[in-house]
């Protein structure tokens, strides 16, 4: 029998773990297809590169929407793509561990399961976002002790307070690095009369997004085409600028942290009061979530060691739970295969 994987099937990147091997694909969630005939012509990093530069022909595309899949046949197509690249055949990978957002439905998890059942896996169980990880931020999750995660993703911010392997209160909102992106997007068309793309955006936020003004150093050069005389020009945006089209966004977290602190049970907060908060996810690294968060909590906040790895590397931690949910040990068990 093969060995077993684990996936974190995000919206704007997928990572795949081997059991034993660790992370073996962190590409971008991203598709190119022929319109004229619906041909798959590129997948992942080859397809990034493709977004904003493809013709009337062709479309690069990310199948994935605010955390759920959009286009299940480009999901399934992706998904088989990146395996193919790592397992040698289907009798190599007989099981999967895939996480999904804190709180999505019950078909829209089924949509998942259906996505990698489909490249010949034979069982799917699923691990909530924030539980996979708080395990690979490498937080004990077992015991009976509240801790608070807040996973800043592309799709999603998850947060949750978890005890006993298990979620207590929760929050998914799809206020994450998306729209982070579409932010900037409207702040350089409205202050430079300049379009730009997603591309670019994202790579502004990487480079030198900022949440607090004043907080943020450097410039990045972005280019574009400027809306009045249609003519390429580039502008170097400057860290601090960035602040502006962040900050709402930034504040949506911060206010979905405080609800969650004022819903978690007096037991738990005393725990969270002790031992912080911990952000997890690609957005944390932003200049300033975390003092920002520190600020309207008083609580002690900090980033988890690679935090976009986070949620993969605590999925490849959970396969070690999947023999488990037939042979219960009385543990509580942090993933489910209710599908």
């Amino acid at each position: 029998m093969g060995l077993d994987i684990a996936i974190d099937l995000g919206t704007s990147r997928t990572r795949i773990y081997l059991q034993n091997k660790g992370k073996v694909v962190d590409e971008p969630s991203v598709i190119a297809v022929n319109l004229d005939n619906d041909n798959i012509i590129a997948v992942g990093e080859e397809a990034y590169r493709m977004l904003g530069r493809t013709s009337n022909r062709f479309s690069a595309i990310y199948p994935l929407s605010g955390g759920v899949i959009s286009d299940l046949g480009l999901v399934e197509v992706m998904i088989s793509s990146f395996l193919k690249r790592v397992v040698s055949s289907k009798i190599g990978m007989p099981r999967a561990v895939a996480c999904v957002p804190g709180r999505i439905t019950d078909v829209e998890k089924r949509a998942v399961v259906n996505a990698i059942s489909c490249s010949g896996i034979r069982r799917v169980c699923l691990i909530e976002e924030p539980v996979a990880a708080a395990i690979g931020a490498g937080i004990d999750i077992s015991s009976p002790h509240g801790s608070f995660v807040v996973d800043i993703g592309g799709g999603t911010t998850d947060l949750a307070v978890i005890s006993l392997s298990g979620i207590a209160v929760s929050r998914s909102i799809k206020q994450a690095g998306n729209i982070m992106d579409e932010e900037i997007i409207k702040y350089v068309k409205r202050k430079y009369n300049m379009l730009i793309g997603k591309r670019t955006a994202e790579e502004a936020k990487i480079n030198i997004g900022c949440v607090i003004p004043g907080m943020g150093t450097g410039k990045f050069r972005i280019k574009g085409r400027n809306m009045i005389s249609g003519m390429p020009m580039w502008v170097d945006l400057a860290a601090e600028e960035t602040a502006e089209p962040l900050k709402e966004i930034a504040a949506a977290i911060v206010r979905q942290v405080q609800d969650v602190l004022e819903e978690t049970p007096p037991e738990l907060i005393g725990d969270i009061h002790s031992d912080g908060i911990v952000l997890t996810g690609g957005a944390a690294r932003i200049t300033g979530m975390d003092t920002l968060i520190k600020m309207a909590t008083d609580l002690r906040v900090t980033t988890a060691e690679n935090p976009a790895d986070c949620v993969v590397n605590g999925c490849g931690a959970s396969i070690k739970y999947i023999d488990r949910l037939r042979h219960p040990d009385g543990s509580v068990n942090p993933i489910s295969d209710r599908f």
